[in-house]
This record gives structure tokens, sequence and C-alpha cells, in this order.
């Protein structure tokens, strides 16, 4: 049965970056915990604008669209009277493959963040509301098991094993998102067709003979109630006395890249790890239980400022570090919002300009999901400049960027920056989010900043956990980028002549092919 609904009958919803923060909150909200699992989601109120008007299809019809559009109900009689126009607009947006690869979902474990971010890209392309707010993280798993069993993952066969018991769906704004999206994996698709993976050099890949011991302390701070909570992964014995700081992204924890800690330790240097607390899991944990609000627009500021901490920290003396460590010279690694805090550190400024201009327009071709926390900072933006001289060299693995800062932001950068963008990146996507940002840098001349695309790479397996041997995919493309900089020591900053700190080669992976496609950009920006 498809009934009719009167028109303007909309679910409630949340202003979008609000919304966007409570979908990906409630369905993490039980990862790890036992219960029942939910009944499937039976159906969807399906919207269709030029008629203002919301028709209740269920989602089993969608199985045989044959058989629904035969029929003799109002969306059948609907379809009739445009031609079938209805139903191949209604048949394209439900069978589109979505960007997840099958494996990737299945394979990961319950207290990761990829199997909430699948059913929130679901949500952010299709509108859905009406998800409960009690999902159970091995549910989750179970669910889209069974999706991906069916092969592709598409809206239809993952709207079936979400559990509910109905949402809501704007067809015309859904297949929008989901072509533009598509449209926004493509630059990157084109680019490593012509370039040359870096091939792997075992003296970067490999773990290096040092030893290596892990700890926590912490540090007090004077813009942070609480003393500031650190990860401190070092060799066992006397290392190169350099230092390096990696900043976790939103509501993520450091854990998700000791991994790359423990390489570089290995190697020789000393690296913190900062747990920044106002959009950490425990404040996402915090949020759900209803004891805090979603993460504020000033920690666009405090994060910065928690890594600079550090570094007058072990300047001081107070994290029990080695003698002699340097601290004048630094190099600094971020994922997802943590890259955003690297690019801050690295002195590019950010601006409100572009956030006031574009994050009203919910029909720009560059909109994508990191645009909803870079448009949470416009009240904050034009206050977050804190660029740390200390600070020589950063790598910024899929940073949001491309709304908060303006172009030529790099100009007036105190440190070289390598961007690390997943060539199936749905997050933050390569096209308008590393592509087009560092092409336009590009023409203007450039500063020695590099781009290098992932293939197959996407916002959650580019990091690497403790105990993972050679720091994961990136492992090591980060221990040539920071071996670069400290080598060229005062040739690390960035200038139109500035000398490359990467290797021509060795820096690649076996099973993620690494494409620099810099020179691609300077030659076509």
């Amino acid at each position: 049965m498809v009934a009719i609904r009167p028109p303007h009958v909309r679910p409630p919803s949340f202003p979008l970056p609000t919304r966007w923060l409570v979908v990906a909150a409630a369905l993490l909200t039980s990862m790890g915990v036992g219960g029942r699992p939910a009944a499937a989601l039976e159906q969807i109120d399906l919207n269709i604008p030029v008629l203002d008007t919301m028709f209740t299809v269920k989602l089993s019809e969608l199985n045989e669209p044959g058989g629904l559009f035969a029929g003799t109900s109002d969306l059948a009689e609907l379809d009739r009277a445009t031609n079938g126009a209805i139903g191949r607009r209604l048949l394209e947006f439900f069978n589109y493959p979505l960007p997840i690869q099958s494996l990737a979902v299945v394979r990961e474990t319950a207290d990761s963040p990829l199997a909430s971010q699948a059913l929130l890209l679901v949500s952010a392309i299709g509108g859905i509301d009406g998800l409960p707010a009690d999902i159970n993280g091995e549910e989750l798993r179970r669910v889209l098991d069974r999706a991906a069993a069916k092969g592709p993952l598409t809206m239809l066969t993952v709207l079936q094993a979400l559990p509910g018991e109905t949402a809501s769906v704007d067809l015309e704004l859904a297949l929008f998102a989901v072509q533009r999206l598509s449209r926004q994996l493509q630059p990157a698709d084109r680019l490593i067709a012509v370039a040359t993976a870096a091939r792997p050099d075992p003296a970067l890949v490999r773990p290096g003979p040092l030893a290596v011991e892990r700890r926590e302390t912490s540090l007090v701070v004077s813009h942070r109630p609480d003393p500031l909570q650190v990860v401190v992964v070092s060799p066992g014995r006397a290392g190169n006395g350099r230092l390096v700081l990696i900043s976790h992204g939103l509501w993520d924890d450091p854990e998700s890249f000791e991994g790359w800690a423990s390489h570089l330790a290995s190697h020789g240097y000393t690296v913190l790890l900062p747990r920044h607390p106002g959009s950490d899991l425990s404040q996402q944990r915090a949020m759900l239980s209803g004891t805090a609000p979603p993460p504020s627009p000033a920690e666009l500021r405090l994060r910065p400022l928690d890594v600079s901490s550090l570094i007058d920290g072990a300047a001081d003396g107070k994290l029990g570090l080695p003698a002699g460590l340097r601290t004048d010279f630094v190099a600094v690694l971020g994922q997802s919002w943590g890259a955003t805090t690297v690019l801050q550190l690295a002195g590019a400024q950010p601006s409100a300009t572009l956030l006031e201009e574009r994050c009203g327009n919910v029909k720009d071709p560059a909109r994508n999901l990191s645009w909803l926390l870079q448009c949470s900072f416009i009240s904050s933006a034009s206050e977050a400049s804190l660029a740390d001289p200390r600070v020589k060299a950063v790598v910024a693995v899929s940073p949001p960027m491309s709304l908060l800062f303006n172009h030529g932001a790099a100009r007036g950068m105190n440190a070289r920056a390598l961007v690390v963008s997943g060539s199936r990146d749905w997050v933050v996507p390569s096209g308008p989010e590393a592509i087009t940002p560092l092409a336009a840098e590009a023409a203007a001349a450039g500063g020695g900043h590099r781009l290098v695309i992932a293939e197959g790479g996407d916002h959650f397996n580019l990091g690497s956990r403790y105990g993972e041997e050679g720091g994961g995919a990136l492992g090591a493309l980060l221990l040539a980028w920071v071996n670069g900089a400290f080598a060229a020591g005062a040739a690390a900053a960035p200038g139109p002549a500035a000398p490359s700190l990467l290797p021509a080669t060795g820096w690649g992976n076996a099973s993620r092919p690494l494409f620099d496609v810099t020179g691609q950009l300077r030659a076509n920006p």
C-alpha cells in the first residue's frame, strides 16, 4: 500500500549543523553495549518537492518497482501522469551506489566511527529523520553486514538494514546530493589515473631499530579548566632529540593515531598526542548523556592552544621528556579536525568571509559533509589565527578547509604543509576540500606545499593504532616528510623556491597506493 499524505506535512528536524551532530551522536551512543536488535526500517515518507506532497512508501515494494508502478496506488497514478519521470528518478536514487566500501564497513570494529558514519552519510544525503537514538553498535554491524551481503551498498539496501519504523526522504535533494558527491570524488580519480604511485622503501616502511615506550601524563594549562591529558610515545633509549605532535579529529582520541606515533618513535622521534577535551570521544559521550552541549565553536581556537601548550610544557621540562629535546623546531600531524588544527598552527589564518558567503546555499556544487562542521565556526573563525613559529612542518590528513581558509591563506604560513586526501573520502571529499584549495595555491607560485592522494583512502582508514607495524598506510609517508623537514633545517620554510621535503619515491605503501599530484596542480591549476 502507498498512502498519500496532505501537503506540508514534514517530520520535525534540527537546524542543519546541530542536526548533523545529534544524528551522528545518536548513532554512536551505544557502541559496544548489548541489547536486543531493533526491527528493520519498513517505510519512508517520500517528499516530492515539485508537488509539495508527501507519500508513504513501503521499502519492500521498492524491491519490485515494476509491481509498484503498475498498480493503482496514488504513486503509480502519479508515475503514469508524468510518463514515468517520477519512477525513473525514484529508481535512480534508491539504486545509486553509495561511496562506501562494503568490506570496510563489515570489517570495522563496533567502536570505530565508520559504521555510524555510514548511516550518517545516508542521513545527510537522504534527509532522513526518525532514526532511533538507542542503536546498538553490534546491531549496526549486523545490519550493515546484511546490506553489504546484497552487493554494492545503495540507498535502498542500507535503508532496509536500518532499525526503526519510518524515515523521511526528500527525493529531489537526495538525488542531487548523491550526484554532487560523486562529482566531488572524480577529480582525485582523474589525477591519479595519470600519475605514478610512489614505491615503498623498506627503510621507511619498516619499524626503526629503537624499542618504543608509551605512557600517559597531564599538563596544567591556562586555557582549560582541567589538566590537559596527553599520550607520550617515545624511544625506549636515546632518540634523535626531535619532537612531533599529533592532533586527533572530532569525537576521536589519540589511540586512533598511536600507530603513527610508534612508527616515528621507533626511528628516534618523541611524539606527544593531546586529548582535546572539548571534542574528543568522552565529550561526545557526555553530550549524549545530557551533561554537555555539542562541541563549541570556541574549540577552533582551543585546539591549537592545546598543541602549543604541550610544546611549552616540553620546553619547560614539565612532561618528563628526555633532556636536550629540541622545541624550537617541531613537526605537527593531524587528521580531520586535527588536520585543520595543524594548518592553523602552520600559519593559515581562518576567516569568516567564505563561511558567511556560502554556508547558506544548500545547492552549492562544492558543498559536502565537512561544511556542516566548518559552518559551525562562523562566530569563532576571525579569532582563531594561532600560528606557532616553532612549528616548521605539518601533515594535514583529510582537512576540512575550503571555507575556513580564504584562497591565498597559505602565503603567510610559517610551516611547510603536506596535505593528504583519500580518493574515496565522502566526509571531506578530495575535489572541493584538497584539490581546489591546493590548485589555487599552486597557481599563485605556491610555497613548497604538497598534495598526496591515497587511492581508496576514506575518512577512517588512513590512521593507525598502537601496535600496527609500520604506522599503517601513511607510516612511510609521514616518516619521509618529517625526516625531510628536520634535514632541511631553515630551508624547510615555505617559499616559491623551497626545496622538496619528500624524496622522489620510497614513501609509498604496498596496499594503499599513494600519489604526489602536486606537479599536476602546477601544470593545470
